[in-house]
Parts: structure tokens; C-alpha cells; sequence
């Protein structure tokens, strides 16, 4: 399998690809103003103690406080009160923690919707080869490091190598390094710590220790590795950067970084635009015809398989069993691509052989294993639905390139033009029943509006009838469909005077923005939402022309072309 990375740099913003066989399985979106958290050290004040919770809420600087669960403040209470955890079953926040308390925490999870940035006091700074623990008596060894005789070699090797009351995980780049190389790694991460005590000593909470390094560096340090073939960046000025890094971090594979710099944008080079666009669709295609379809919830998210386009060329079982495999494949990298963490649920379409469901969560397991992020199958539950639960860090991709839409808040649903007219007409009763003014002005959205006008006249007409007002509907299209303003209220002359923006033998440049419905050889224009008929501008669609006004009525006027 051929393994790239393909960096894009541009107007503050740094993105990552990672593709295996071309194939896009990672993203990673970095941008100036929205800079990540993760990593970061603080040394933070508590708010708010909450023994119902067992958890505290601790300021750290963000617009949001941190959330701090008593099991991630034991490290806290063994520090600074020993008895704290020691006593006999499980300690209550407020033997750890009081308000006012100062405590330094490391943030494992991005503030994420209304929630502030999950915490602990179980401190790690990361290196090349070594993971600094600092407070801990504890040798770890990367679980990928396989052969036997290197883990304790490593392991001897960080025992002589760490200092008093720290601990040390190595990692799996070590592998291989001789001991001078890991001894640089051990230094140059206790000097990084020694800068962080001096921080907590100097400043006072709320107020940031450490910081973990920027996109590019996190790539140098962590994902360049021996299985990546080549790293690709656009940027002169990131490629000089990423040269040095590598040549301190693996000289070894300086030769595979390049710069790219002629044809076209080197994501669409790639292929990689057409395949995030892809990545932010509900509908996700198989080769094989079937698709998924992704919804989002706020308590999990739901995968639905359908066999779509593919009928298969044998039988029923054959192209169900042929389908659910692909569809492994493709679940276990969008879970990848989109970041999609918490609880999963996929519902594979139905198969009648316990054989056939062994064999799509056996290629279901191989594919998420390639996933760094910790990810758990339960199998199949007694509906038949394959149960995933996948650890949550940062935002998925859909929330760096998406926000709330304003208009459904997220449902994905609005009101019909014609639910919303029924709701407009309710509302002029209530507000004429209300008022001794004789005329009433309403904007709303043009679709609501024809609705709320009806053919010819005839639902404004009833409208009238039944209130004894006159109104006027002013169809708008900055508002929203679900958006009505009662604008003005009075005599009918005063509101006349505000709902038509015209009047006869008035003279305007008109935009014509379509034909007429019912009679194309004239065109539609529109003055503040107020429709004008133009006689004969059905030809002149998108041209700008002279207009006079020849007639005026409440729900619209007739013109005509000057010259014509």
C-alpha cells in the first residue's frame, strides 16, 4: 500500500492529507484564528465544585470552562493531599478540589458545541521517541513494537535514561535508535518541562504553561514515519521548514519530502477536493453500486447500508455479503476521514448466515485497525445492528466546515411556504382584532407571500373580509421563509404610501430577473420585494431597462418598456 501526505498551505489555513493508494483516509485543518487545544498545559483556577457530578469546572483562560471528572483529578490529590486517594473507597471531588483551588491540567478534548474542553491532572509531553510523565514511576513501550529483544532493550535503555519521579513511554519511532539519539529526546524533553514548572511558579491562573507545536511539526513528529512514501507540500517556505525538521527528527527520510510547484492546486492535483466534498455528503457511493447513507445526532451516529445500483450476478445472499464487505471498508475510513467519534451504530443490510456477518465484522476489524484512534467493535446486537464506539478528541470534519444553519438550527428541516401563510394569516387576525387601525402592512418572504395572496387576489381578498382591515403583504427576499414583520400599521392612505414603493407615470431603471408564469412574452421585476409586470420584457430577461409605470394595484404594477 502506497502511503503519501499532501500538505496545502494558503491564506491561513494549512491542510493535511493523508492517502493511502490515493485514496484520502485523514484530514487535518489547521487555521490561524481557531488554533487547537489538545496538548496544551494550563495552569487554571476552580470555579465550581460540584459533588453530584464528581467533577469540577476549572477557568483555564477559554471562552468556556474546562471540565475536570474526579477520577482525572487523582493525580491532583496525590500530589498536593496524599490522603486524598488514599482513604477507604472512592474519594469525593471536594477531598480534591475547593473552589478557589489553583490546579494544572493538560486538555485531552477540544471544547466541542456548548461543552468547554475536557481535562486532567495526569500530565503528558510528547517527543520523538519518548512520551514525558512527569509525577509518575512508570516505563511503558509502544505495543507496535513487536520483537521481543527490542522492548528490553528500550526498556533498560529509558530506565537508566529517566530522571527520579518521572515516568517514560516510548514510542514506536524509537524502535531501532541508538542510545544517543533517545538520551537527545529524553534532554530535550526535560528541558521543555523545566520551562513548564518555571511558568506554573510565575504566573498566576488563569494562564497557559505549554503549548503543543503547530500542524506541520505534529506531522514531522508523529505521522512521517518508515511506511510513508513520499510528503508533498506547495509552500517553498513550509517545505525549507519541514527539510530542517525531518533532518533533525529522521535524516533518513529527508529524501522523501518534495515540493510541489507547477500545474494546477496540488489538492485538486490529487484528486483530494473532489474526495473532501464527498466526505461532507450524507450519501456516501460504493464501487459496487450500494451507498451509505451518515446522520449525525447529539446522543451517536447512524450508518445505513443499501445495496442502491448493485443487483448482484448469482443470488440474494451473494450480493447482500458482497455489498456489507464493501461497505466495512468504506465505514472503517469515512470513520477515519470525518473523525466521527462517540457512539456508532451501522445497520448492514439483513443476512440470514452467521457465517456472512463473522465475515463482514472480520474485514470491519482488519479496516479500523489501521485507525490511531482507539476504536472498539462490539459485534452485532440482537437487532441485528453492528455496535462501534470510537474515542472523541477534536471536532469531526463536518464541524470545521460546517456551522449551524440559522434557519433550521441543525434539523435540516424548515416550514412549507403554505404552513408558514396559514401561520401569517392566524397572526393578522389576532394583531386586526387588537387594533382600530383601518390597514395593515406585512412582509414576509416572496413564496409565503403569493401563498398568503393567493391567484389573483382571492386569499388577500377573504383575508379582508373576515378582518375588515385592508392589508398589504410585501413579499421580501432577505427574510427568511419563517421570518413575517408586521411593518407598519394606520390609515389606509399612510400605509398605502409604504407598501407601494411606485407610482403611475414614475420612470425606473429595472433589472428584469424572469419571464411572467402564465404570459412569458412579458417579464418580472422586482422594487423591495414589490412585483412589477412588464409588458413585453419576457425577451429582455438579465438586461437592465427603462420602465414606466402605467398602472398600479396593492399586490403589484403593470409597465412598460420606454421606447417600446
Amino acid at each position: 500500500m502506497k502511503r503519501e501526505i499532501v500538505i496545502n498551505s494558503a491564506f491561513g489555513e494549512t491542510r493535511a492529507a493523508f492517502l493511502e493508494d490515493r485514496r484520502l483516509v485523514e484530514l487535518y485543518v489547521e487555521r490561524e484564528p481557531s488554533q487547537r487545544v489538545v496538548g496544551n498545559i494550563y495552569k487554571g483556577r476552580v470555579e465550581n465544585v460540584l459533588p453530584g457530578m464528581q467533577a469540577a469546572f476549572v477557568n483555564i483562560g477559554l471562552e468556556r470552562n474546562a471540565f475536570l471528572y474526579v477520577d482525572d483529578a487523582l493525580h491532583h490529590g496525590e500530589q498536593h493531599n496524599g490522603h486524598a486517594a488514599a482513604g477507604a473507597g472512592h474519594p469525593s471531588i471536594r477531598d480534591i478540589l475547593k473552589e478557589g483551588d489553583t490546579v494544572v491540567v493538560q486538555v485531552t478534548k477540544e471544547p466541542l458545541g456548548t461543552k468547554g474542553a475536557r481535562v486532567v491532572t495526569n500530565l503528558s509531553v510528547p517527543g520523538r521517541y519518548f512520551v514525558w510523565l512527569p509525577g509518575q514511576d512508570y516505563i511503558g513501550i509502544s505495543r507496535r513494537i513487536a520483537d521481543e529483544a527490542e522492548r528490553s532493550r528500550l526498556r533498560s535503555l529509558a530506565k537508566q535514561m529517566r530522571p527520579e519521579g518521572v515516568g517514560l513511554i516510548v514510542r514506536t519511532e524509537a524502535q531501532g535508535r541508538s542510545e544517543h539519539e533517545l538520551l537527545q529526546d529524553v534532554e530535550f524533553l526535560s528541558h521543555v518541562w523545566s520551562e513548564v514548572e518555571a511558568r506554573a511558579e510565575r504566573l498566576s491562573a488563569p494562564a497557559l504553561l505549554y503549548k503543543d507545536y503547530d500542524l506541520i511539526y505534529r506531522i514531522a513528529r508523529d505521522r512521517f514515519t518508515d511506511d510513508v512514501d513520499k510528503l508533498v507540500v506547495d509552500d517553498s517556505q513550509l517545505y525549507r521548514r519541514l527539510r530542517t525538521l525531518i533532518a533533525s527528527l529522521s535524516p533518513e527520510l529527508s529524501g522523501r519530502v518534495y515540493l510541489y510547484h507547477e500545474g494546477p492546486p496540488i489538492f485538486e492535483a490529487y484528486g483530494i477536493e473532489d474526495q473532501i466534498d464527498s466526505a461532507l455528503d450524507r450519501k456516501v457511493w460504493l464501487d459496487c453500486g450500494g451507498y451509505l447513507v451518515i446522520d449525525h445526532t447529539e446522543a451517536l451516529t447512524s450508518i445505513d447500508v443499501n445495496t442502491g445500483r448493485f443487483i448482484g450476478t448469482t443470488n440474494l445472499a451473494d450480493t447482500v455479503l458482497r455489498t456489507n464487505l464493501e461497505a466495512s471498508v468504506e465505514i472503517a475510513r469515512q470513520l477515519r476521514l470525518r473523525d466521527i467519534g462517540g457512539i456508532i451504530i451501522v445497520d448492514f443490510i439483513d443476512m440470514e448466515s452467521k457465517e456472512d456477518e463473522e465475515k463482514v465484522l472480520r474485514v470491519l476489524e482488519q479496516e479500523v485497525s489501521r485507525d490511531r484512534t482507539r476504536t472498539h467493535i462490539l459485534g452485532f446486537t440482537n437487532l441485528g445492528l453492528v455496535e462501534i464506539t470510537r474515542k472523541k478528541v477534536r471536532r469531526d470534519i463536518e464541524d470545521v466546515f460546517y456551522k449551524t444553519c440559522p434557519t433550521c438550527h441543525g434539523s435540516g428541516q424548515i416550514l412549507s411556504e403554505t404552513t408558514v401563510a396559514y401561520k401569517v394569516q392566524r397572526e393578522i387576525k389576532r394583531v386586526a382584532r387588537a387594533t382600530d387601525d383601518e390597514a395593515i402592512l406585512v412582509a414576509c418572504h416572496p413564496s409565503v407571500a403569493a401563498v398568503i395572496i393567493g391567484s389573483g387576489g382571492a386569499n388577500l381578498r377573504r383575508l379582508e373580509e373576515i378582518t375588515g382591515k385592508t392589508v398589504f403583504v410585501r413579499g421580501t427576499d432577505g427574510l427568511d421563509i419563517s421570518d413575517v414583520r408586521f411593518v407598519a400599521m394606520g390609515t389606509r392612505q399612510e400605509v398605502e404610501r409604504l407598501a407601494l414603493p411606485v407610482y403611475e407615470g414614475q420612470v425606473l431603471d429595472i433589472h428584469v430577473e424572469e419571464p411572467h408564469v402564465s404570459n412569458p412574452r412579458d417579464g418580472i421585476a422586482r422594487v423591495a420585494g414589490y412585483v412589477l409586470d412588464i409588458e413585453g420584457a419576457g425577451e429582455h430577461v438579465g438586461e437592465k431597462l427603462q420602465v414606466e409605470i402605467t398602472r398600479v394595484f396593492r399586490t403589484y404594477a403593470k409597465g412598460r418598456m420606454v421606447g417600446s
